[in-house]
């Protein structure tokens, strides 16, 4: 199956797996990491541009190779020529020149071979009818068959400079899967993110619309305590400062959400902001530890712009054998066999052509020098420094990926113990929060400090969340420079075959 039909499966199965998908998740009302990677296969606007640049390195495949196909060719002709009369009736000699009426039909066919030469074969039919009356047959039919090669010698020779232009096609085809490998790893990457802010500006919310049912509760009890002369008009005016300030954390987490929710359907869907975004769910952090030396073998094996890069290489290494071979002078061979024969009719010409004696044959030598091969060095000076480039930079890109690996590994492991210390904050606050209210309660406390106590158990749910979303984003990065994440879903979503 070829790379493109392949790609074309892809996305046939993604599509049938987002319809079924779609069904599963308006019965659950839930949007799963799964299906909205499954949904941005199918609809992701950057995949469906990249299946198209597929396509056209397919097309063009089948370009180079159109250079092998065999042509052929059928072209008849009608010449009469008619020379001026030597006399004219003046000087009574009335004479018609000569006259000459030839129709020919010609049929060849060439084909290029992998060595450089060109082979042509052909046969043509020859009607001829003159007013001469010396002529034997009037009119002649002569026929031929011919067969001719021409093999370049030095420039041009072997498969390799006749191929080149084919293999390049090939590599750019196999490049062409590795990109589009590439966006699928950054699709799922950027959808992964997405979601995950989303789940994390939906909890922030959660968090917010607690922070004011908390608020308001605390501005009932203040009222209900200054009615009965325990608490003062201040305490409740700092209730109602809260239960304002509480309002407006939740309009601004509302904006939060919406933008959060467009950023996800903008790489899942096309136009569907309308409908919005189902229940999504933040699930369980991953706090297993991971291992620099084992990720970094992943990156160097899978990403796929590491591989397009090396066959860029390949690429470019044709490139330079070529115009190193160009530096040759043309030096080509030619040989030329055929049959011919005359006869009265047609038919006979055709038929008798095999067994007549009329033969041709001959030899040709050629030798082209352009004086001092300028050009050609100049070309192949272009192709040495091009492959010098791609080889420095194939070079950075191994300097990136180690850097980037032991990146995103220390921030996995930094968000890993930031996590921890961010829980632990969060049950610190709760209780630094139930014991303020308590002694607030008990006539031991001021309610500003019970506010602040407040304000803190926000602050650490909400960076909780946080770092949870952090540590999931991190360990998205870290799939994707891996080149894993497409083995960290089902092997239905995405096939491995794109390597």
């Amino acid at each position: 199956m070829s790379r493109f039909a392949r790609i074309l499966a892809l996305s046939l199965t993604a599509t049938s797996l987002a319809w079924s998908q779609d069904a599963s998740s308006s019965a659950s009302a839930t949007l799963t990491l799964e299906d909205a990677i499954v949904r941005a296969l199918q609809k992701n606007f950057s995949l469906q541009i990249e299946t198209y640049d597929t396509a056209t390195a397919e097309a063009q495949l089948d370009l180079a190779s159109s250079n092998f196909d065999p042509s052929f060719s059928v072209n008849a002709q009608k010449n009469l020529n008619q020379q001026a009369s030597p006399g004219s009736i003046l000087d009574g000699t009335n004479i018609v020149g000569p006259r000459t009426d030839r129709d020919t039909l010609r049929v060849t066919a060439n084909k290029q071979i992998a060595t450089g030469a060109r082979l042509q074969v052909g046969s043509n039919l020859r009607r001829s009818k003159t007013n001469s009356r010396n002529a034997l047959i009037n009119p002649a039919y002569n026929s031929d068959a011919f067969l001719s090669i021409s093999q370049p010698l030095l420039k041009g020779f072997g498969s390799e400079a006749t191929k080149a232009a084919l293999n390049r096609a090939r590599i750019g085809l196999e490049r062409a899967g590795h990109d589009y490998r590439s966006a699928v790893l950054d699709v799922i990457r950027n959808v992964e993110v997405s979601y995950y802010n989303l789940a994390s500006a939906r909890e922030q919310l959660k968090v917010r619309v607690f922070s004011r049912d908390l608020a308001q509760k605390l501005l009932e009890e203040n009222e209900a305590k200054r009615e009965s002369g325990v608490a003062t008009d201040l305490d409740v005016l700092q209730a109602q400062f809260g239960v304002a300030n509480a309002d407006r954390d939740i309009l601004l987490a509302e904006q939060t959400v919406q933008n959060r929710e467009d950023q996800l359907i903008a790489l899942i869907d096309h136009f569907g902001f309308a409908e919005g975004v189902a229940e999504v769910d933040l699930g369980t952090p991953n706090t297993a530890p991971v291992a620099f030396d084992y990720s970094y073998k992943l990156a160097r094996e899978n990403r796929p712009d590491y591989a397009s890069s090396q066959l860029l290489l390949e690429q470019l290494r044709i490139t330079e054998r070529v115009a190193k071979g160009n530096k040759k002078p043309q030096l080509d061979i030619g040989a030329s066999v055929g049959l011919n024969n005359i006869q009265a009719s047609g038919s006979d010409a055709v038929s008798e052509l095999w067994n007549g004696d009329g033969y041709s044959w001959g030899l040709e030598l050629a030798l082209t020098v352009p004086w001092g091969l300028r050009d050609e060095k100049a070309r192949h000076a272009q192709a040495l420094a091009s492959l010098g480039r791609e080889e420095t930079r194939l070079l950075q890109l191994e300097q990136r990926i180690l850097v980037d690996v032991r990146s995103a590994i220390r921030t996995v492991d930094t968000n890993i113990e930031a996590l921890r210390i961010t829980r632990l904050s969060t049950e610190l606050s709760e209780q630094q929060f139930e014991l303020e209210k308590a002694r607030f309660d008990a006539g031991l406390s001021t309610f500003r400090r019970v506010q602040e106590a407040q304000e803190d158990l926000d602050t650490a749910q909400v960076r909780e969340v946080q770092a949870e979303v952090a540590l999931a984003v991190a360990h998205a990065e870290l799939a994707r420079l891996e080149g894993s994440s497409l083995e960290r879903f089902s092997d239905d979503l995405i096939e491995p075959s794109l390597d």
